[in-house]
C-alpha cells in the first residue's frame, strides 16, 4: 500500500502588492505519525497574494519532482491550499484559459498566466488531488505553512 504524501502551501503579502512570502511543508503519514520530508519558504519585496500562492505550490511540486527522478512512479499526491483561486483556477478555470488561448471569459488576459503556465506544465507530470481548506482554522500544517510565509514576508521588512 502507498503511503500517502501530502503537501501544504501558503503564500501571502503585507499590502497587495506589497512584500511577499510563500511557503511549503511537505508531508508523509506513517504509522509512526507524520514524517515532515521537507519545508522552505521564500520571499520577494513587490508582488501579489495569488502570485504568492502560485509560488508556492510550484516551488513545492519542483522539491518534489527534485526528490523523484521518476515521476510518472511517484505517488499520488494531495495539494492542500487554503487559496480558493489556486485550487479552482487549476482544477477548473485552466482549462477553459487554455481553450481560449489565455483568456478569461470576458477576453482579459489572465491574470499571473506566467505561473499558470509553469504550474499546468508540473501538475501534468504528476498524479494530484487537490484539496480547498479554510485558512486560520487549526489544521496544523496551515497554520504551520501561514507561520513560515510571515516569517519570509518579515525578513523583507527588516
Amino acid at each position: 500500500m502507498e503511503t500517502p504524501l501530502k503537501i501544504y502551501t501558503d503564500g501571502g503579502c503585507s499590502g497587495n502588492p506589497g512584500p511577499g512570502g510563500w511557503a511549503y511543508v511537505m508531508v508523509q503519514d506513517s504509522v509512526q505519525g507524520d514524517k515532515i520530508l521537507a519545508e522552505r519558504w521564500g520571499a520577494e519585496e513587490n508582488t501579489t497574494n495569488n502570485r504568492m500562492e502560485l509560488t508556492a505550490v510550484i516551488e513545492s511540486l519542483w522539491a518534489f519532482k527534485t526528490m523523484n527522478s521518476t515521476p510518472q512512479n511517484a505517488p499520488r499526491l494531495t495539494i492542500y491550499t487554503d487559496s480558493q483561486y489556486v485550487q479552482k483556477g487549476i482544477t477548473d478555470w485552466i482549462h477553459k484559459w487554455k481553450q481560449n488561448s489565455w483568456r478569461t471569459s470576458d477576453k482579459k488576459p489572465v491574470k499571473n498566466q506566467d505561473l499558470w503556465m509553469a504550474l499546468d506544465s508540473l501538475a501534468g507530470e504528476f498524479s494530484l488531488n487537490w484539496v480547498w481548506v479554510q485558512g486560520h482554522a487549526g489544521i496544523e500544517y496551515n497554520e504551520y505553512c501561514d507561520r513560515m510565509t510571515q516569517q519570509a514576508i518579515a525578513s523583507i521588512n527588516r
